[in-house]
């Protein structure tokens, strides 16, 4: 029954806000929970193109439950708009925790053909969706790296994102002495730009890591200045961060409660 569900996932995912919000009605929305998931795989995913913003126009493989806010254009959208004023052809750019695209698809309509985008993402279900998303755009200056970014390169051990972030990834790496997890590459970035050009410009979304991605690009800091829009997942990050951009001469900006860009 692929064509049906198909259907049914379209539907779901154009569903408009005022019937998806049933859901939260006692008793109802738990009924209508139960016959979703026996008509729906939780895992469904259906083909969609963005229908506003800066990513107007372009295909995206979202979960028609959860992936709305993508649909619209509305996802991380001051993220989207610093993004989409900043990049210009030719650029070159990296997508730190690039997930399943989003602002990987993004650059890459931006920064051309005589750009690069270099996308970073060590989860093997986000990787799919973003290789795939990636195609179906045609998409061909944007490389695909499948590794997590570590202060050293190497394997660590990684927790994949659960199944209640099906768009928006939350995995993690933990320490050595944690038992859950996988041993996983990870790369420093003095270590990838041995043999690939200096970013213009960098967006940072490893999930707490921020840091430890900052201390393995001490030269690629010193050899450049790009701006950075980096995800700030709790406030002693947010601040070891500032603390160590500082050195190299960064400004900061907040552009929305979680979002900081760091610029010279």
């Amino acid at each position: 029954m692929p064509g049906s569900r198909k259907w049914i996932g379209e539907l779901l995912l154009h569903s408009p806000a005022k019937l998806r919000a049933l859901r939260k009605v006692p008793v109802l929305g738990s009924l209508i929970h139960r016959v979703s998931y026996q008509i729906l795989p939780q895992d469904e995913k259906v083909w969609a193109q963005v229908e506003a913003g800066p990513l107007e126009g372009l295909w995206i493989e979202l979960n028609p439950r959860t992936g709305q806010s993508y649909l619209r254009g509305e996802a991380e959208q001051p993220v989207q708009q610093v993004v989409a004023q900043r990049l210009r052809p030719g650029m070159v750019f990296y997508d730190l925790g690039a997930n399943i695209g989003l602002f990987s698809l993004l650059a890459a309509r931006l920064v051309g053909a005589s750009g690069r985008v270099y996308s970073f993402e060590p989860d093997a279900k986000a990787l799919g969706r973003l290789r795939r998303n990636v195609a179906r755009n045609c998409f061909s200056n944007v490389t695909i790296v499948e590794a997590g970014i570590w202060s050293a390169s190497g394997e660590f051990k990684f927790v994949p994102e659960d199944l209640s972030s099906p768009d928006r990834g939350t995995g993690r790496f933990v320490a050595g002495g944690d038992p859950a997890g996988a041993l996983t590459r990870c790369v420093a970035l003095d270590d990838f730009i041995k043999s690939a050009p200096l970013p213009d410009a960098i967006k940072c979304d490893v999930e707490g890591a921020e840091v430890e991605a900052l201390r393995g690009a001490e030269k690629l800091l010193q050899a450049c200045r790009p701006w950075i829009l980096c995800e700030m997942h709790s406030e002693a990050n947010d601040r070891a961060s500032r603390e160590f951009l500082s050195r190299f001469g960064y400004a900061f900006e907040v552009v929305d409660a979680n979002h900081v860009l760091a610029s010279v």
